[in-house]
């Protein structure tokens, strides 16, 4: 298992392309972990969660 690579919404969304809004529904309906806040109360988020998460629908 590789160790979490934490960033907020909006820099998950300039890596992969899923709205900020998408992750955050994401987060509610519990299929993504939410792993805190940062310091201006965004979520963070585990960058190869959401890859993993995007990955089946790529093909």
């Amino acid at each position: 298992m590789t160790e979490p690579l934490l960033i907020d919404t909006g820099a998950a969304f300039a890596a992969t392309g899923i709205k900020p809004g998408t992750l955050r529904v994401w987060l509610h309906r519990g299929h993504l972990t939410r792993h805190g806040h940062d310091p201006a109360g965004r979520d963070l988020v585990d960058l190869h969660e959401v890859q993993a998460r995007i990955a089946p629908n790529a093909a």
